[in-house]
């Protein structure tokens, strides 16, 4: 070691024990009471006097104290304070967790509450009616009896014998009613106080030629009707329909509203279903039999249903084949601006 060297090291110890006692201070008022490990035994000191502080404590302390630390070559400006508390105590690796608050508690209850009714809705069918696993393997009778167990006996009961006050019975529905209801959406119900109403088919083709079989095989009830409208007469028909049909559906078969029912429009109908509602009496709809209603008056009935369906609109725009309100509506406000717009002009030409 040089003599500069030696020189420099001389003027650094001797620049520690000047200033021995405030660092003795600030150590007693960090420290405290704490015993054990690099606490100076009484009336020890080491040879450079700092009462056998570890290193690293003399440097913290020393920089507390806003003294510089001559031993590391700095004046302090540029070392950061050891304030007490100033380092948190490391928190053990597997120590007790924070409890999870109570709101968190009662959310994952929630959703684990909502998992679980979704999951059997998940595995009904997309369709919300109830299927045979086996269903391919069956006959179309015994498929039937198995679509009508998941889906109708609920209402209808066992065998088709209807319950009280839920639904009627089925025995001499025949395959006629099935036909209607089943392929125009009006079954099933999901409240048997729900009215009807046409709505997309829940059964594939094979279902329903099974469903409609099965109920068809319970009694001695009517078959499907087979329509023939090209027999028909559109006079005849257009005399029935206004004095049965026009007062609910209206003239041009576009529905309406009754007392404690909704009228459908008749646009979707198909030739047989307007045979069957007529024979059937969905609902609210009265029954005619075929002593009020013959054969042949009804394939021309049928016959002006389907025109009313695709009307002849020679006078121009239909407005919805309503009848004469929205046409009145319409002159009303086509008559109102003009008169608005006549009065504008007039009032312009006077002004002028």
């Amino acid at each position: 070691m040089g003599a500069a060297a030696r020189i420099r090291r001389d003027v650094r110890l001797r620049a520690v024990r000047t200033q021995r006692a405030p660092l003795a201070a600030v150590a007693g008022h960090v420290v405290g009471g704490e015993r054990g490990r690099g606490r100076p035994r009484r009336g020890h000191r080491n040879c450079r006097g700092d009462g056998g502080l570890p290193r690293h404590d003399r440097s913290q302390r020393r920089a507390s104290a806003g003294v510089a630390d001559p031993l590391h070559g700095g004046d302090g400006a540029g070392d950061r304070a050891a304030v007490p508390g100033d380092h948190r105590p490391r928190r053990p690796r597997h120590g007790p967790r924070r409890a999870v608050p109570p709101v968190m508690r009662r959310l994952a209850v929630v959703l684990v509450a909502l998992a679980a009714a979704a999951a059997p809705a998940q595995a009904q069918p997309p369709a919300g009616v109830a299927r045979p696993a086996n269903e391919t393997a069956l006959s179309p009778i015994d498929l039937g009896a198995a679509l009508y167990a998941g889906n109708c006996s609920t209402c209808h009961g066992v065998a088709g014998r209807g319950t009280p006050d839920r639904a009627p019975s089925l025995r001499d529905a025949g395959a006629q009613a099935a036909d209607f209801y089943l392929r125009t959406g009006y079954m099933p119900l999901n409240h048997p106080d729900e009215q009807p109403k046409r709505g997309r088919v829940e059964f594939s083709e094979r279902e329903l030629r099974a469903l409609i079989a099965y109920v068809a095989s319970l009694g001695n009830g009517p078959p499907i009707p087979t329509p023939h409208p090209q027999r028909g007469s559109l006079n005849e028909g257009l005399r029935l329909f206004t004095s049965h049909c026009a007062g609910c559906h209206q003239i041009a078969g576009q529905g309406g509203v009754v007392t404690g029912a909704r009228v459908p429009p008749l646009d979707q109908a198909t030739a047989t279903q307007i045979a069957e509602a007529v024979r059937t009496g969905p609902y609210l709809m009265p029954r005619f039999s075929d002593r009020e209603i013959t054969p042949s008056q009804l394939d021309s009935l049928v016959r002006y249903v389907q025109l009313t369906q695709h009307p002849q609109d020679r006078g121009g725009w239909g407005i919805g084949n309503l009848g004469p309100f929205p046409e009145g509506m319409i002159t009303w406000l086509l008559a109102a601006v003009v008169l608005i717009a006549t009065c504008m002009v007039i009032g312009r030409r006077l002004g002028s």
